[in-house]
């Protein structure tokens, strides 16, 4: 028994909207975290912002491409 294609639309959208808030909150959590670290150790170069933001950026990626596979692979 096949699904209605609206609905699968509509799951697919909800999961799409939710994997962008999960990639918005993980790269806000890393720029965030490395704030207070530069703030604790006082560094000039931001290094801990510039290294936890990048490395929030690379995890939400791989998340991201993760996650479409596993959507993609459900409604195929």
């Amino acid at each position: 028994m096949t699904k209605p294609k609206k609905k699968n639309q509509l799951h697919k959208f909800a999961q799409l909207s939710g994997i962008a808030f999960q990639m918005g909150i993980t790269i806000y959590l890393g720029a965030y975290f490395g704030k207070k670290l530069d703030a604790y150790f006082e560094t000039t170069n931001k290094i801990y912002t510039l290294v936890l933001t990048l490395l929030a950026l690379a995890l939400s990626i791989y998340s991201v491409l993760l996650q479409l596979k596993k959507i993609n692979d459900k409604y195929e």
